[in-house]
């Protein structure tokens, strides 16, 4: 197996064309599993570490452009503030070692049902930023990057650049069942966000459905029920009834399958108690933000 180890961008995207073969690597926590259980043998290893600009992020026209490379420590440390509901999942991911070394660009190119970045990103609206030697530069919603399991979007010849995040204007929450808090693979999580300056609301799936998912129907219930309710600008109490038929839908998204780590039908429930959960938390924020303001 070769190692392709580029300390430009440019040089990591010609490579990339020349090796179609090779396989990504920036830290490595999904990647070197595959490679110590031999799921995949690949003909290279194309190293991402060594270019520093995908390990920047820097604010821009309100969207946080996170280069690839950036670890989920630093998420936690640096971006609480701007992407609260990316920093809360980072959390929840691993060992300290590997929240060190694992990165969301990573995560991305994993596209694993069950990546703890991808619902935050989901329900923040984030943009993915790839990039081609002969194409240059393309954006990818979220939403429609990832394909089927473990699938994504990316042209062979492509690499994940960055990802271009709204900064929040609201709460944002994340939740994740688990059997332990540390080393665990979710079996279902959800991530909402309440976007207040346009009066709208977004959702994130993980680890119930063939790919990482929003719930369009539960996002437009909520806001319009939110509208018409006059809450948005009133900051009144959130009904419990409406939190609940908001969770209702939420699972009504969703469809996960039985498997080793839980059943669907626990699935459909926890994920109906997380949303319920969940929005009630980024709700009682809101409420807060006024009294503090």
């Amino acid at each position: 197996m070769d190692f392709l180890q580029p300390t430009s961008w440019p040089e990591a995207l010609t490579l990339r064309a020349e090796r179609p073969d090779a396989l990504p690597i920036a830290g490595g926590t999904d990647v070197m599993v595959d490679l110590n259980f031999d799921r995949r043998r690949p003909g290279a290893l194309l190293d991402l570490g060594r270019i520093a600009e995908l390990c920047q992020w820097q604010v821009e026209d309100g969207r946080v452009r996170l280069g690839a490379g950036v670890s989920y420590a630093r998420v936690m440390e640096e971006l609480g503030t701007q992407l609260p509901g990316l920093a809360m999942a980072s959390r929840t991911v691993g060992s300290p070692q590997i929240r060190m070394r694992g990165t969301v660009g990573g995560n991305l190119g994993s596209a694993s049902p069950a990546g703890d970045a991808h619902p935050p990103l989901l329900a923040a609206g984030a943009v993915v930023e790839v990039a081609s030697a002969a194409r240059g530069t393309r954006l990818i919603p979220v939403a429609d990057f990832f394909t089927g399991v473990k699938r994504n979007a990316l042209a062979p010849d492509e690499l994940i650049a960055a990802v271009l995040v709204p900064a929040a204007t609201g709460p944002q929450q994340f939740s994740k069942i688990g059997t332990r808090n540390a080393m665990v693979i979710a079996v279902s999580s959800f991530a909402c966000a309440l976007h207040p300056d346009r009066r709208a609301v977004g959702t994130g799936i993980g680890s119930a459905a063939p790919t990482p998912r929003r719930a369009p129907d539960a996002e437009a219930f909520l806001a319009g029920e939110l509208e018409d309710a006059g809450l948005w600008e009133s900051r009144g109490e959130l009904p419990g009834s409406l939190a609940r038929a908001f969770g209702d839908r939420v699972a009504a998204a969703a469809s996960p399958i039985d498997d080793v780590r839980g059943s669907a039908a626990y699935r459909l429930h926890s994920l109906a108690v997380m949303a319920r959960r969940a929005v009630m938390w980024a709700w009682a924020q809101y409420q807060h933000d006024r009294e503090a303001a």
